[in-house]
C-alpha cells in the first residue's frame, strides 16, 4: 500500500487544505438562500409572512440590507473561494489593499462634494441639472417628428 492510502482522510491533505465535504457547501448555500430571503423581506416583497418592522425608515432598511450583503459576500469569499483555508499571508495582501481603497475613497470625497463650488459659468450652463417643467410649458410645443398617419401634422408638400 502507498503511504497516501494509509493516511486518515480526516487529516489535512498535502496542500494544507481541510477536506472539502459537500455538506459544508450545502450549508453555506442554505445560509445564502436564507440571507437572500432576508434581503427580499427588507424590500417589503415578503410582507405576507412577517411584515418588515420599519416600513417607513429607509435608512434602517439600507443598513440591514448592507449587513446582509456583506455577510453573503463573506460566506462566498471564505468558503467558495477557499480563503478560509489559506495561510496567514492572506492578511499581508488584503489589509494593505483594504486600507488603500478606504484611503482613496476618503480622498475623493472632497472632490465630489465640492465639484460645483468652483465651476465656471459655461460648465454650469451645460451641466446635467434637471429643470422643472410643467404641463403648461410643454402643451404648446409640437413634436419634432409627428407619428405617421397623424392628420393634425402640417403637410410637407
Amino acid at each position: 500500500m502507498t503511504e497516501h492510502a494509509m493516511e486518515d482522510p480526516s487529516h489535512e491533505d498535502i496542500a494544507g487544505h481541510a477536506p472539502f465535504g459537500i455538506a459544508k457547501y450545502i450549508y453555506v448555500f442554505l445560509a445564502l438562500c436564507v440571507l437572500t430571503t432576508m434581503s427580499f423581506w427588507t424590500s417589503g416583497r415578503l410582507n405576507f409572512i412577517v411584515p418588515w418592522p420599519f416600513p417607513g425608515d429607509v435608512g434602517v432598511a439600507r443598513a440591514f440590507m448592507m449587513a446582509v450583503s456583506c455577510t453573503k459576500a463573506m460566506l462566498v469569499i471564505l468558503f467558495f473561494m477557499h480563503v478560509k483555508y489559506e495561510a496567514n499571508w492572506k492578511y499581508v495582501l488584503t489589509i494593505p489593499a483594504g486600507m488603500m481603497s478606504i484611503f482613496l475613497m476618503l480622498m475623493l470625497v472632497p472632490d465630489i462634494g465640492l465639484r460645483l463650488h468652483h465651476a465656471s459659468e459655461e460648465r454650469m450652463l451645460h451641466s446635467a441639472v434637471p429643470t422643472a417643467t410643467t404641463a403648461a410649458d410643454t402643451s404648446d410645443v409640437e413634436p419634432a417628428n409627428p407619428p405617421p398617419g397623424d392628420e393634425s401634422a402640417p403637410d410637407a408638400k
